[in-house]
C-alpha cells in the first residue's frame, strides 16, 4: 500500500512563494497535485511521468508552478512562485500505477491528505 505525505504549505503574501514536497512511503509511478478550494470541486494543477521526463500544468498555473521529483528520495515537489489570492486551497498529492502522467483525478489510486496554502491579498 502507497502512503502520500504532503508537506511545506502555509499562509503567504501574494507574489510570495511556496515549496509542496510530497513523501512516498511505496513505489509510485506517474505523480500528480490537484487542488481544492472552499465550495469548489477539485481540479488539476500539475503532473509528472515517472523519470520526470515529462510534465504538464493547468494554464492557470503555468509560468508560475513548476513539478519535480526526485526518485532517490522518493519525493515529488511543486515550487509555486508569483502565489495569487485565487490559488489558495487544500492541495493533494496523488500518485498512480502507471508510468504515464494524467491530468485526471479519476486516473490516481493515491492520495494525500492535502496541505492548506492560503494566500493573502
Amino acid at each position: 500500500q502507497v502512503q502520500l505525505v504532503e508537506s511545506g504549505g502555509g499562509l503567504v503574501q501574494a507574489g510570495g512563494s511556496l515549496r509542496l514536497s510530497c513523501a512516498a512511503s511505496g513505489r509510485t509511478f506517474a505523480m500528480g497535485w490537484f487542488r481544492q478550494a472552499p465550495g469548489k470541486e477539485r481540479e488539476f494543477v500539475a503532473t509528472i511521468n515517472y523519470r520526470g521526463t515529462s510534465t504538464y500544468s493547468a494554464d492557470s498555473v503555468k509560468g508560475r508552478f513548476t513539478i519535480s521529483r526526485d526518485n532517490v528520495k522518493n519525493t515529488m515537489y511543486l515550487q509555486m512562485n508569483s502565489l495569487k489570492p485565487e490559488d489558495t486551497a487544500v492541495y493533494y498529492c496523488a500518485g498512480r500505477p502507471s508510468i504515464h502522467d494524467s491530468t485526471r483525478s479519476d486516473d490516481y489510486a493515491y492520495w494525500g491528505q492535502g496541505t492548506q496554502v492560503t494566500v493573502s491579498s
